[in-house]
C-alpha cells in the first residue's frame, strides 16, 4: 500500500516539478530582464544628475583649458563606487579630457540614433558598462560632450541574488501545493473508492451496522438495485474495451460502415426514418418530354443524404418536382440515388395552400427570420400556423404509417418540423426521435416574438435527442426553454425533463461525407476548364461563392468587398474576378424578390465601374448547378468566399476545403458561421465590415504557397477526421445511451413499486 502511494505521488508530483520549472524557466529570464529595465533608468537618472553637478564648473575649465583642475574634478567624481569612468570630447569629436580609467577603445561614444536606452549598454572586455552623454554649452555655444561611463557589475550581482530567491520560492510553493493535493486527494479517494467498491459489492447500507462475519461473502443487495448494478458494471466493460481499442490503435474513423455497426449493435438495427422538407432527388420534366433528376442545393440533403445511404431506411419528404409524382409507386415511394438505389424516398403531397401557409409562410416568413436576426422583421399569420399544425401532423402520420415497429430511429430536420416530434412521441412512445435545428436558435427575449413560442417548445420536447451546430445556440434554446416552460432542467448534464420524459440537449457540428473524388477531374484541367467556360485568360485569378440566393447569406456584403478590393487594389482590376452561383429560393416571397433585384443591381454597378470589353469583376449566375460542377470551381479557384451574417453552420466551407485535395486555396468565412468554431485556419472576417472583408480576400489571393498548404492541411485533416458520419454515430450514441438508462430507470421503479406493494 505504500509502494502504490509513493507511486501516486510521484505521478503528481513529477508533473508539479515539471510544470513549476517551465514556469520558472519563464519568470527568471522575465525578472532578470525586467531587474536590467529598472537598473538602465536608475543609472540613466544618475548620469543625468551627476551631469548636472559637473557641468557649471567643467564648463569654467574648458573655457580656460584648465587641465588640472579638470583631471582633479573628474577623479573626485570616480571616486563613487558605481561610476567608473569620465571623459571629455570636442566638437568635432576629439577625446580631450578623460579619467585613467575611462577605455580606450570607447572613444567619442555616439549615443543611438532611435535614442533606445538599451542601447547605451556597452559591452567591454571588463564586462558590461553603461554610458551617457550630456552636452556642455557657454551662451549658445557647444564646447563638446561630457560623457559618463557607469559599472554594471552590481546588476548581475542582484540578478543573482534575485534568482535565488525566486527559485527558492517556487521549490517551498511546490512542496507545499503537492502537500495540500495529496493529503486532499488521499482523503477523498478512500472514501471515494469505498463507495464505488459498496455500490459494486451490493454492500449498501453503512459500514458501522453491518453484521457481516469476517470473511463471509457481503449480504445481497435489495432487488430494486441489481438492474442499476449491472448497467453500472456493463459500463464499465465498455469503458474498458473501448480504452483497450484506442490503446491499441484499431479505433477507425467515423465511416459509412461504423455508422452501420453501430446501428446494429446498440440500436438493435432498427430502421430509420428521416423527415426533411426538402427531398435528396427532384424529379423534373423538360420541355421536351423527358424527365431528369436533379439533387437540391442544400447542405441539410449533402450531409443527411451521406447518412441514410450508409443506414438504408426510408427518407419523407415534400415532393415538390414537376415529375415527382410519375415517378413513384402505389405507396408514393421511388428508391434513390437513380444509378444505386440504397434507401427509399417516400414524397409527401400538399396543396398550393399548405405549402403557401407552411413553407412560405410560418416557416420562412416566421421561423427563419426570428432565429437568423438578420434585419428582416419575421411575419406571423394564424392562418399560417394553422398550415404549420396541419402538415406537421401531415408528415408524423406519413412517419406512423412508414414505421414497421413501435421504436423506430426517426431522424427529424430543421425548423419546418418543430412540432412533429411530440405528434409521433404521443402515437409511438418507444420511438428514438432524434431532432436537429439546422439554423441558429436565438436568445430567449427574441423566440419570445413567435406567438406560439410554448407550442414549439413542447413539440421539440418530444424528442429523445435535440441537437444544435454550437453550443452557444445550445444555450439559447436551455434559457429558452427555462423561461417559457415548467421543467427541470439539469445544466451540467444538459437534459430537459417535461411531462416526465427525457430530453438530451447537445450541439453536434455537422460536416460532410469525406469524399475521395475517384472520378474528379485533376485540379489543373479543372482551373484550365472553368477559365475556358468563363471566358477569362489562364492566368486570371478567381474567386467563389456559392449560397441560395438568400438575405442571410451576405451576397450583398461579399459584392461590397470586392468592390472596395478593387479600390483599395487597382492592380487587381482586368486580372480578378469574382463568380457567385446563387440558387433560386423561395422565390415566391416578396422579400426574396426585392434581394434578387438588390443583389443583381449591384453586380450591374460594380461591373459597370471596374469592367471593361471582355472583362467582368463579378460573374453572376442566378441559376442551379450539379454538385460535379460546383466542385470543378472548387477546385479552380483561389478563394471561396462563405460570407454569411448569421448560419447554423454552413457546409460550403467544408465542401470547399474537402475538394481541395491540392492543399491549395483559400478560405474567407464569416465569424457568424458554426464552421468558424472549427475552421480557425480559414482567413475568419466580420462580413459587415467591408473593408476587412476586402483585405481578407485579397490576402487569400496573394497568400504564398507554403501558408495554403499549411492552412488547408490542417482544416483538410479536421474535416476529415470529424465528418457527417461522425456527426449521425454520436447523436445515435447518445441516443443509445439515454435509451439505455431510460430502460433502468423504468426497471427501478417497476421494483420500487413492487417493493411498496409487498409492504402494503
Amino acid at each position: 500500500m505504500l509502494s502504490r502511494s509513493v507511486k501516486l505521488s510521484l505521478r503528481f508530483m513529477l508533473p508539479l516539478a515539471i510544470l513549476l520549472g517551465l514556469f520558472a524557466y519563464i519568470v527568471v529570464p522575465l525578472m532578470d530582464n525586467l531587474t536590467l529595465r529598472w537598473s538602465v533608468r536608475d543609472l540613466d537618472n544618475r548620469s543625468q544628475l551627476l551631469a548636472a553637478t559637473l557641468q557649471v564648473p567643467l564648463r569654467e575649465d574648458v573655457l580656460l583649458n584648465d587641465k588640472a583642475h579638470i583631471k582633479k574634478l573628474f577623479d573626485g567624481a570616480i571616486e563613487d563606487e558605481r561610476l567608473f569612468a569620465l571623459g571629455f570630447c570636442d566638437p568635432s569629436g576629439k577625446l580631450l579630457y578623460k579619467t585613467y580609467t575611462y577605455p580606450q577603445s570607447l572613444g567619442c561614444w555616439d549615443k543611438p540614433a532611435d535614442g533606445s536606452k538599451q542601447k547605451s549598454l556597452v559591452q567591454l572586455p571588463r564586462g558590461p558598462v553603461h554610458v551617457a552623454d550630456t552636452p556642455i554649452e557657454d551662451n549658445g555655444t557647444a564646447l563638446g560632450r561630457l560623457i559618463l561611463v557607469h559599472d554594471m557589475s552590481f546588476i548581475e550581482r542582484r540578478s543573482a541574488e534575485t534568482t535565488k530567491y525566486v527559485l527558492i520560492f517556487f521549490a517551498l510553493l511546490g512542496v507545499a501545493i503537492a502537500f495540500l493535493t495529496l493529503l486532499v486527494s488521499h482523503l477523498s479517494w478512500r472514501g471515494w473508492l469505498a463507495s464505488l467498491n459498496d455500490v459494486l459489492r451490493g454492500q449498501l447500507l453503512p459500514r458501522d451496522v453491518q453484521s457481516t462475519a469476517p470473511g463471509a461473502p457481503p449480504p445481497a443487495p435489495p432487488p430494486e438495485m441489481e438492474p442499476l448494478i449491472g448497467e453500472l458494471r456493463s459500463l464499465l466493460e465498455e469503458y474498458h474495451e473501448e480504452r483497450q481499442s484506442s490503446s491499441s490503435g484499431n479505433s477507425a474513423e467515423w465511416a459509412p460502415e461504423k455508422l452501420k455497426a453501430l446501428l446494429q449493435q446498440d440500436l438493435a438495427g432498427d430502421q430509420v426514418l428521416v423527415v426533411s422538407n426538402r427531398e435528396p432527388y427532384i424529379h423534373e420534366k423538360n420541355k421536351d418530354g423527358t424527365i431528369r433528376v436533379r439533387r437540391p442545393a442544400s447542405g441539410l440533403v449533402t450531409a443527411v443524404e451521406a447518412v441514410m445511404r450508409a443506414c438504408s431506411g426510408t427518407w419523407i419528404a415534400h415532393g415538390a418536382g414537376s415529375a415527382d409524382r410519375e415517378t413513384v409507386d402505389r405507396n408514393d415511394h421511388v428508391p434513390v440515388p437513380p444509378k444505386d438505389p440504397s434507401y427509399t424516398l417516400r414524397r409527401v403531397w400538399l396543396t398550393e395552400e399548405e405549402e403557401k401557409g407552411y413553407y412560405y409562410g410560418f416557416a420562412n416568413e416566421g421561423l427563419w427570420p426570428l432565429c437568423h436576426i438578420a434585419h428582416v422583421r419575421p411575419v406571423f399569420r394564424s392562418s399560417d400556423w394553422d398550415e404549420y399544425v396541419k402538415v406537421n401532423r401531415r408528415f408524423a402520420d406519413a412517419v406512423i404509417k412508414e414505421a414497421r415497429t413501435d421504436n423506430p430511429v426517426v431522424l427529424v430536420q430543421d425548423y419546418h418540423f418543430a412540432l412533429l416530434p411530440r405528434m409521433v412521441r404521443e402515437a409511438l412512445p418507444k420511438a428514438t426521435i432524434i431532432t436537429f435545428w439546422h439554423i441558429p436558435w436565438p436568445n430567449s427575449e427574441s423566440f419570445g416574438i413567435c406567438p406560439w413560442r410554448e407550442e414549439i417548445l413542447e413539440g421539440m420536447l418530444g424528442s429523445t435527442i435535440l441537437g444544435f451546430h454550437t453550443p452557444f445556440h445550445r444555450k439559447n434554446f436551455l434559457d429558452t426553454v427555462d423561461r417559457y416552460l415548467e421543467t427541470r432542467i439539469e445544466p451540467e448534464a444538459s437534459t430537459i425533463s417535461y411531462g416526465n420524459e427525457l430530453t438530451q440537449v447537445e450541439d453536434y457540428p455537422i460536416s460532410i461525407a469525406w469524399p475521395d473524388y475517384p472520378d474528379t477531374q485533376p485540379v489543373e484541367q479543372c482551373r484550365t476548364e472553368i477559365r475556358q467556360l468563363l471566358g477569362v485568360p489562364e492566368d486570371h485569378l478567381l474567386a467563389f461563392g456559392v449560397d441560395r440566393l438568400d438575405y442571410t447569406k451576405g451576397i450583398l456584403e461579399r459584392f461590397q468587398a470586392v468592390e472596395s478590393m478593387l479600390e483599395l487594389h487597382p492592380a487587381m482590376i482586368g486580372k480578378f474576378s469574382f463568380v457567385q452561383i446563387a440558387a433560386p429560393s423561395r422565390s415566391d416571397l416578396e422579400e426574396y424578390m426585392n434581394f434578387e433585384q438588390r443583389v443583381r443591381k449591384l453586380a450591374a454597378r460594380v461591373n459597370d465601374r471596374f469592367g471593361s470589353d471582355g472583362y467582368l469583376p463579378i460573374i453572376l449566375k442566378i441559376e442551379h448547378h450539379e454538385q460535379a460542377e460546383l466542385q470543378r470551381y472548387f477546385r479552380a479557384c483561389e478563394v471561396c468566399m462563405v460570407t454569411s451574417l448569421h448560419d447554423g453552420m454552413n457546409l460550403v466551407a467544408k465542401e470547399f476545403i474537402a475538394a481541395r485535395d491540392d492543399e491549395r486555396g483559400a478560405l474567407v468565412l464569416s465569424q457568424f458561421t458554426g464552421a468558424a468554431r472549427e475552421l480557425h485556419e480559414a482567413l475568419i472576417i466580420n462580413p459587415y465590415h467591408i473593408e476587412q472583408g476586402a483585405e481578407a480576400l485579397y490576402r487569400g489571393l496573394t497568400m504564398p504557397p507554403v501558408e495554403q498548404r499549411e492552412r488547408m492541411r490542417s482544416m483538410r485533416d479536421r474535416v476529415r477526421r470529424f465528418n457527417v458520419y461522425r456527426w449521425a454515430g454520436h447523436m445515435l450514441l447518445d441516443a443509445a445511451r439515454l435509451r439505455k438508462r431510460e430502460k433502468v430507470m423504468q426497471k427501478i421503479r417497476s421494483h420500487s413499486r413492487g417493493n411498496l406493494r409487498r409492504v402494503g
